[in-house]
């Protein structure tokens, strides 16, 4: 049987064995079913997570810390290259001015839309006191570490941590970072080479390609994201258990249709208001939004973003590069506006605490100023304490929302993906350097492909590179 054959024969499979989508959603339910199993089970003897909970807990944790692993180069390299681009655009800085202030503004939306049903739904009147428990931050954020937080100790704000296991007394070292301080030096260094000039071109050429490499083992990263998947949400269930999470279905609940309101009311409205056409920029934007959604974390979903923002919404090249990257580790609708704004209300109700006028207006001020605290990782619980310590809120009602996090942390990550397309996409428009050729084109295929990877990765879905124009040719009239 010829070669020609066999691959005719492989594309004969349904759409659906072969879909990333399908994949996730099978990895979910399967995920649900062992994890119920595995809660069923109970510890064994000696207390411990039975093998099933712990084949889950290690299949979970593992995905993350490949995704942790990507973070620091992946930040560096796209920072550094998105800043050094900026010498492509014309208007760079009215560009990132208007990138900033709609930023703020549909972070603004956003948290009216969860004050609104925080108030209104009052999920945390609805929840269990009995079968939840309260539990303090394994870290808690105030502005005074934020600022303080900025400064790095060392290049890149890496750090080592030291631990001794309680049974054997043997040493363990586990490296650590500051993503803030990574933003920082990244910035700085990518500042620098832009004032450099010409000598600056051997190392941006190497930041470029260093780029390319680690966007390249992403994908892969990217590609083994349903196992993950089964992994956390199957470890979820067996550590909390239904009743934890049955008690904290309002919450989610409210939670999730504000991030509907959000994604489905205020982005199409704004998308509307702007000239353009609501289905163009769902289908070109649903393939990052579906894998911001498995993958939980901004950054590790940042290479699909730009791709799609730039190669299905029109957006310049040299901009794109930078507003990107740049929402990646700011741009939090999900995470830092709706998220914090419903769990405070919820923790206010649930200990029996009237909130202020004041106290909400702190809420905004939080949502809008202080999104840079998450930074692009799977790290809303930085920004829920951050609003906690300025609310004067009790720290531990953290704990009370820990079962559902892993089932909530998909939604908001979604929604911070589909932002910052949005953004990019409104600015171009409104400076009128949107490609509507491509932003109009007709969308091919699916999000991912069979030949994706080995095809070098490229989206099916939109034009081919070929097809890109030059940025600096789609700024002009």
């Amino acid at each position: 049987m010829s070669a020609t054959t066999t691959a005719q024969q492989t594309r004969r499979l349904p759409r659906w064995v072969t879909s990333f989508g399908w994949q996730i959603l099978a990895a979910l339910v399967l995920g649900l079913v062992l994890g119920g199993i595995a809660m069923s089970l109970g510890p064994d003897a000696e207390g411990n997570p039975n093998g099933l909970q712990a084949t889950l807990a290690t299949i979970g944790s593992s995905y993350v810390s490949l995704l942790r692993a990507a973070v620091v180069p992946l930040i560096f390299t796209a920072i550094v290259s998105s800043i050094v681009g900026l010498r492509r655009v014309s208007n760079a800085a009215r560009l990132a001015g208007q990138t900033l202030l709609w930023f703020a503004i549909t972070a603004l939306i956003a948290v009216t839309i969860g004050i609104v049903l925080g108030v209104t739904l009052r999920p945390g009147a609805a929840a269990s006191q009995t079968e939840l428990e309260t539990g303090d931050p394994s870290s808690v954020a105030t502005w005074w570490n934020f600022l303080i937080g900025l400064v790095p100790s060392n290049f890149l704000g890496l750090t080592v941590s030291a631990s001794a296991d309680e049974a054997t007394g043997a040493l363990s070292a586990s490296p650590e970072f500051n993503v803030l301080q990574v933003i920082v030096v990244s910035a700085a260094v990518g500042i620098a080479a832009l004032k450099v000039g010409e000598k600056a071109e051997p190392f941006i050429k190497l930041t470029d390609s260093a780029l390319s490499v680690i966007q390249k083992v992403l994908w892969w990263i990217i590609r083994v994201a349903p196992i993950g998947t089964l992994g956390l949400i199957g470890n979820a269930v067996a550590e909390y258990g239904w009743n934890k999470m049955g008690s904290l279905t309002w919450f989610v609940a409210t939670l999730y249709l504000g991030l509907a309101l959000v994604l489905f009311v205020v982005y199409p409205t704004l998308v509307k208001a702007h000239g353009l056409s609501v289905r163009q920029y769902f289908s070109g934007v649903w393939p990052a939004v579906q894998l911001g959604f498995v993958s939980r974390s901004s950054i590790g979903t940042m290479p699909l973003t730009e791709r799609v923002t730039e190669r299905n919404l029109g957006v310049p090249r040299g901009y794109a590069s930078f507003a990107v990257p740049f929402g990646s580790t700011t741009k939090m609708d999900g995470c830092a506006a709706i998220y914090p704004a419903v769990s405070a209300i919820f923790i206010a109700q649930f200990f029996g605490i009237e909130l202020t006028l004041v106290q909400y207006l702190l809420i905004v001020l939080v949502s809008v100023v202080g999104s840079a605290a998450t930074a692009g990782t799977t790290g809303a619980t930085v920004m829920l304490t951050l609003t906690l310590s300025t609310l004067g809120l009790p720290l531990e009602g953290v704990g009370l929302l820990l079962a559902v996090d892993p089932v909530i942390d998909m939604g908001r990550t979604a929604i911070n993906v589909a932002g910052q397309a949005l953004v990019p996409t409104i600015v171009s428009k409104r400076e009128g350097i949107l490609d509507l050729d491509l932003y109009n084109a007709p969308r091919k295929g699916l999000a991912f492909d069979n030949d994706d990877v080995d095809a070098g990765d490229e989206p099916a879905s939109g034009p081919a590179p070929d097809e890109i124009r030059d940025p600096e040719a789609a700024a002009r009239p």
